[in-house]
């Protein structure tokens, strides 16, 4: 017989008083008369222990902020994106509302069924990050496959920021090839400024290190050393070197999977443009405290190469070589015509000017023909050196004063 049982018995039946009872059951008079009410209402039921728990919470999540946790799981899913807690809470504080804890949404994901538990995962605690401490300081760079609606392979090129995550390129080629990578950087350093180090893996398109020595330099490696950039490789067989670059590679194809199969190459690379956009100013970076790229890309003083090749004031045009051996720039207000020598006739060239310098580099090999100051009084510009090729390096090419 429960005690709660033998303090009514005592009252109804034993004829004791409520103050004796509580004295000999060491409980207060007031729980006595809470038990006889119990009693009252609903006999001997009524008597059972109760929880303790309160009615009400006033720190309980609502119900609405449960359903549009639950909505924006379901949403960032399907499109492809990181639909973790901390993305969850990212999200609901752009929209206005205060977010509970991580550790509250994630249980009610988990309570809703949708996630799945993964006992043997390592912890993010036990990683141990690299990380530039610059934007600029270091560019990963790697391609990945892709396929077309109808099955047919690509290959997508990537440059990152290793800083930031910020994404500076991404395009969708049948074939990445020496060319394309060498073209791909340049249109980054035009949009973004150069980097000061690139760090990649040891294919064929960024290194020829493992080729035994045969060829010299590539396209890639003579560009990178004429405009005085470092450049990393990782070690073979360890791609955990690069691995910002092929974390982000699995980003890309969760997005691309939730999205129509591009059935042209030109429509891939239309679904790229925008997931760049999506990646770099709308999605938060959970190794970022949940900043986007982008706004860890402007939040700190970029790094630049050993040559002064940077910034706002350098520009970058293509042009062809005329039968003379010449092309023209206009500088200073003025058309000047710079003699690359009739040895590099109706070649593809690259112009890479900061203010009076320029470097001319042949398009799709990456070296570099010559070099010039502009001098303002005069309209034909003579060569001051000629690097040569596969011997571009930046101890080759004078640092500009």
């Amino acid at each position: 017989m429960s005690k709660n049982k033998v303090i009514v018995l005592a009252v109804l039946e034993g004829g004791m008083s409520k103050t004796e009872t509580a004295r000999r059951y060491g409980v207060s008079r007031q729980w006595v008369h809470e038990l006889l009410r119990r009693h009252a209402e609903a006999g001997e039921a009524g008597l059972s222990p109760r929880s303790r728990r309160p009615r009400r919470s006033p720190q309980a999540t609502s119900p609405a902020i449960r359903d549009r946790v639950l909505a924006l799981r379901q949403r960032l899913a399907a499109e492809g994106l990181d639909a973790g807690a901390e993305t969850i809470a990212s999200h609901l504080e752009l929209e206005g509302c205060r977010p509970p804890a991580s550790s509250t949404i994630h249980r009610i994901l988990r309570q809703a069924g949708t996630v799945t538990p993964e006992p043997h995962k390592r912890p993010r605690s036990s990683l141990r990050r690299f990380e530039a401490h610059q934007p600029n300081e270091t560019w990963q760079s790697d391609f990945t496959h892709w396929a077309l609606a109808d099955g047919t392979d690509t290959e997508i090129l990537n440059f990152l920021d290793d800083h930031s995550r910020y994404l500076l390129h991404c395009t969708a080629h049948r074939r990445v090839t020496g060319p394309i990578v060498v073209n791909a950087f340049l249109d980054a350093g035009s949009e973004h400024g150069l980097p000061a180090s690139t760090l990649t893996d040891n294919g064929m398109v960024y290194t020829t290190r493992l080729a035994g020595g045969k060829g010299g330099r590539n396209a890639f490696e003579t560009l990178i050393a004429s405009l005085g950039i470092t450049q990393k490789n990782g070690h073979p067989g360890h791609p955990q070197t690069q691995g910002k670059i092929e974390r982000f590679h699995q980003t890309l194809k969760k997005w691309l999977a939730g999205q129509p199969r591009a059935h042209t190459l030109d429509g891939l690379n239309d679904q790229l443009a925008k997931f760049r956009q999506i990646y770099n100013h709308e999605r938060p970076h959970r190794a970022l405290n949940r900043r986007t790229p982008a706004t860890a890309y402007n939040a700190a003083p970029k790094a630049a190469p050993k040559l002064a090749i940077q910034g706002d004031h350098w520009r970058t045009r293509t042009d062809r070589v005329d039968a003379d051996g010449k092309v023209s720039l206009r500088y200073a207000g003025r058309l000047r015509h710079l003699g690359i020598g009739r040895l590099h006739k109706h070649k593809r060239v690259i112009l890479l000017g900061h203010e009076e310098h320029v470097l001319t580099i042949e398009h799709g090999t990456g070296e570099v023909l010559a070099e010039f100051t502009i001098n303002p009084d005069r309209g034909y510009q003579k060569k001051q050196n000629t690097p040569g090729p596969k011997t571009g390096g930046v101890n080759d090419v004078p640092t500009h004063p």
